[in-house]
């Protein structure tokens, strides 16, 4: 199986949607990640691992600055709990280390909900490598993953 960004890069491929890999340096806050990709913090996008009740898995789609609000989401859901799996878990559900998460190429196409904010605009997010973060098209990226798009979050 392909690693990292190749995933990345064949996954969004297949989805017909463009994706610009670009490789940075670590950064040590959301704040510094924007600046390094000469971006505003809310343009990049962390995508969360959510765990169901029922052992199933989802993908959140966060703008920077922004939290889930565990409320909105499982109202949108319809369950009472969903929780962050522990790193391993998250590495087992999608193939992916955290902070390269990202849905294409995850080894389990699980549920993408994204929040309101990811349309309308271009958005960074994990590459499937740490130093390398992917740039797609908000609306694509909805479109490609037919997310739920819903207000899911919460200022941090």
């Amino acid at each position: 199986m392909p690693q990292g960004r190749e995933r990345v890069v064949e996954d969004a491929a297949t989805r017909g949607v463009d994706v610009r890999i670009v490789e940075r340096p670590a950064a040590r806050s959301l704040h510094e990640a924007a600046a390094l990709l000469g971006i505003e913090p809310s343009d990049i996008v962390k995508t969360l691992v959510v765990k169901r009740h029922d052992g199933d898995y989802l993908f959140a789609l966060v703008p920077g600055g922004r939290k889930i609000s565990w409320a909105k989401l499982r109202a949108l859901v319809g369950v009472n709990k969903l929780s962050l799996p522990d790193a391993s878990l998250a590495l087992a559900a999608t193939g992916y280390e955290r902070g390269t998460i990202t849905p294409f190429g995850s080894t389990t196409a699980w549920p993408v909900v994204a929040d309101a904010a990811v349309a309308g605009r271009t958005v960074a997010m994990g590459a499937g490598e740490h130093g390398y973060s992917a740039f797609v098209d908000g609306d694509a990226l909805i479109r490609a993953f037919d997310a739920t798009v819903a207000d899911i979050t919460d200022p941090e």
